[in-house]
Formats: C-alpha cells, sequence, structure tokens
C-alpha cells in the first residue's frame, strides 16, 4: 500500500464527509461488485462517532440501494477506537498512529482480516479479505475527504 501517514487520534482524524469507491471481488467466482457513496462520521452524544455510509451497490450489473451505520468509539489506548455494528456487537479495533493496522473479525465460519492505512490527511483505504466455507472475497476501499 506504499507509504503510511500516521494518526494521532484516529476519532478526530475521520470525523467528517468522505467519498467512498469499493470493490467487491468474489475470488471463488470471479464475479465483481462496486459501490460509489458516501460517509459521514459524524459525533455520538456521549463519545465517539456515527459512521453512516450510502450509496449504490452494482452486483452482476444490478445497481441496488446500499448503506450501513457502525459506531466508533474511544479505544483503550489513547487516540484509537473501538469499532462497534449498529446494533452495539463488537466489530474490530482501530489503531492508526502509524499510518497502518490490521484487525480480525470472526465471524461465524468466516474470518474477516481487515487492512487499513493512510496515505495523507484527505486519503485512507481498507481491505478486507474474507475466507470461510462458503466465502472468498476481497472488498477493497477507497475513502476520500469531501470539503
Amino acid at each position: 500500500m506504499g507509504e503510511f501517514w500516521p494518526v494521532r487520534d484516529v476519532l478526530t482524524y475521520l470525523t467528517g464527509n468522505w467519498r467512498v469507491e469499493r470493490t467487491v471481488r468474489d475470488l471463488a467466482s470471479d464475479a465483481e461488485g462496486r459501490f460509489t457513496g458516501t460517509t459521514v462520521f459524524g459525533p455520538l452524544e456521549d463519545a465517539g462517532l456515527l459512521h453512516q455510509e450510502s450509496g449504490t451497490f452494482v452486483w452482476q450489473g444490478v445497481p441496488r440501494p446500499a448503506e450501513r451505520t457502525l459506531r466508533f468509539l474511544p479505544g483503550p489506548r489513547p487516540g484509537t477506537a473501538l469499532v462497534r455494528f449498529s446494533d452495539g456487537r463488537p466489530f474490530h479495533d482501530l489503531d492508526l498512529t502509524s499510518g497502518r493496522h490490521v484487525a480480525d473479525h470472526p465471524c461465524a465460519a468466516d474470518l474477516y482480516r481487515g487492512e487499513f492505512a493512510v496515505r495523507d490527511e484527505e486519503h485512507w483505504r481498507s481491505v478486507w479479505r474474507v475466507r470461510g466455507p462458503a466465502k472468498d472475497l476481497v472488498l477493497t476501499t477507497g475513502y476520500a475527504r469531501v470539503g
């Protein structure tokens, strides 16, 4: 992914609006989909950020609206975060103080391994590799700050 740009505080860095472009590759079938949209990281009442993503996902030529919501809460160490699903279940930790982070999320029989990399103040990327009995996927997402 090239050089990494260290982030002193992940919650401060993420705050705001981001343009999102994601590819989803099914390695078993060689099918590929694409998501384009926006992500807004806005403040939560107590502490942390609410991540709201919305856009269009095109799979096998069929466009569909898509959205997801996550919660980014202050982590156990300064500048880090704990990422939760919208219902509060744990997803993964996030520490970008070196500009790069790898996190695992076991989900039933599947393992999601995410690599996060910050390029500069305006750009970061995540790559999730999903492996399991029924899944063999790579999800690559680029984020570019808006405004």
